[in-house]
């Protein structure tokens, strides 16, 4: 672990939508390790280093051969698990001819990957984001190709009062800004809850419940080191028992995001927007993915224009607020993560 680093490499990260991976080479970059994807004939997922043992030109390069990779330039072939299978011109494969596979499970809609020991790759580790994959639950999700630190993403999740100033005309509005928050916290997850009471509501909340007077509204956000925010959104009729636990008479859904690095200033932000109210709509299913995109293009234009201003000012330095209570424990966890990795192992003296 580089004496610097800014991401654990011991957890896993989404590498791409079960559908982006085929019966074909995919080619992403996590945690700065250029890593190829396909899926084999029995629709399991493998993932090799992306450069040939040989002259280490990039695999993605190359094609895919009764689930076997083929080089593109001296036709080596891999297997899924990333030992050579065949060389050109020469029958004996040298013992040492092999890539490093990394861990894959599929999960929730995702294709996660562990970049770090393979030893330590528990699949129970996998951050829950099971809405995502629930008959209860109904919706969808794109990929943004952000141009910033991975921690900025989650910062911005972290805080929603952010919403008030920068989605104004959708989901934002003053009571978001203004209202009281709880802040709880562990060795792996930390909790924002903030309750909105008998307030008028955003336009986007407001069309979504489609009823007359004043809204509760809520959002209960939850972070799950190192890279995954849940965040419980809704509203319902004021004064119906929405704080108290009864969300009958609201709408309920769940912004589901979970970000992994590609390189020290870039990351992949999947992001999913799920409800529990009209399910087999699926024209409102295609209008929020769509809507919730264009809102999330907002914060990428204001992630990108703050990570261009922190590369311009190494020098300076964050100054937090009390609204920066959650995005603080996220980076907190984060950080003891990366510190764990950092430590060298102690060997024991031979008895």
């Amino acid at each position: 672990m580089p004496k610097d680093a800014k991401f654990p490499l011991n957890a896993w990260y989404v590498a791409a939508w079960d559908y982006e991976v085929k019966n074909a080479l995919l080619a992403r970059t996590v945690c700065n390790k250029k890593i190829v994807f396909f899926r084999k004939s029995d629709h399991t997922v493998s993932a090799l280093e992306d450069a040939c043992w040989h002259r280490l030109l990039p695999l993605s390069m190359g094609s895919l051969k009764d689930d076997e990779v083929v080089c593109g330039y001296h036709g080596l072939r891999f297997n899924g698990a990333g030992r050579c299978t065949r060389m050109p011109s020469q029958e004996t494969l040298n013992p040492s001819a092999h890539v490093r596979s990394y861990p894959v499970v599929e999960k929730h809609r995702f294709v996660w990957v562990w970049p770090g020991d393979p030893a330590l790759a528990d699949p129970a580790l996998v951050p829950d984001m099971h809405w995502n994959k629930d008959e209860d639950w109904e919706g969808d999700g794109k990929t943004i190709f952000a141009k910033c630190d991975y921690r900025l993403v989650i910062d911005n999740l972290m805080d929603l009062t952010h919403e008030t100033f920068v989605h104004g005309s959708s989901i934002g509005d003053n009571d978001v800004a203004e209202a009281p928050f709880v802040t709880t916290h562990g060795d792996r997850f930390a909790t924002i809850s903030r309750w909105m009471i008998d307030i008028e509501g955003p336009p986007f909340w407001r069309g979504q419940l489609n009823k007359p007077g004043n809204l509760d509204r809520w959002q209960i956000i939850r972070f799950e080191a190192p890279c995954t925010v849940t965040i419980d959104v809704g509203v319902a009729v004021t004064g119906t028992g929405a704080p108290e636990g009864d969300r009958s008479q609201g709408v309920n859904g769940y912004v589901l995001n979970t970000i992994t690095p590609e390189t020290d200033g870039t990351c992949m932000y999947f992001w999913a927007f799920v409800r529990n109210y009209r399910r087999n709509d699926q024209t409102l299913t295609t209008q929020l993915r769509e809507g919730v995109s264009s809102i999330f293009r907002e914060d990428e234009i204001v992630l990108e224009a703050q990570q261009k201003a922190m590369d311009e000012h190494p020098e300076r330095e964050f100054y937090n607020l009390n609204i920066d209570a959650g995005a603080m424990w996220a980076r907190r966890l984060i950080d003891r993560m990366i510190a764990r990795e950092a430590k060298p192992v102690r060997l024991q003296a031979a008895e």
